[in-house]
């Protein structure tokens, strides 16, 4: 049976997806970390606030993009039990944590990425 991807399997699959997509979830635990620093007064300077208002902004952007990557990966390609899936899946609704447990635990481990380090990835789709 045919399935029809809306997203590139090399988008997801990749090498150079792999490391986007763990950049993007060390943002996400970077946003997780500035969300706590901004609830505690004190912690960040005043002088610091630009900077933090852009990282807060770049962290946010990876989260929404580790959650779709992370999701579609799951539904699309994780070969796991449909248990471990359920239970991946309700972990992933506590974004920014949950995505990016995923994407180190899960996604950066799985057999796709062993045959990336070992052949093309047109041979290991087949």
């Amino acid at each position: 049976m045919f399935r029809h991807y809306y997203i590139n399997k090399e988008w997801i699959i990749s090498a150079a997806a792999r490391r986007i997509y763990r950049i993007a979830a060390g943002f996400s635990l970077l946003l997780l970390f500035i969300k706590i620093a901004l609830q505690l007064p004190g912690t960040i300077p005043a002088a610091l606030f630009p900077v933090t208002r852009w990282l807060l902004l770049l962290s946010i952007l990876a989260t929404a993009m580790t959650m779709v990557a992370m999701e579609y990966f799951l539904f699309g390609f994780d070969d796991s039990s449909e248990w471990k899936k359920v239970f991946w899946f309700c972990v992933m609704l506590f974004p920014p944590l949950g995505p990016a447990l995923y994407c180190f635990l899960v996604y950066s481990r799985s057999h796709w990425h062993q045959a990336d380090r070992t052949q093309p990835i047109t041979q290991a789709l087949m």
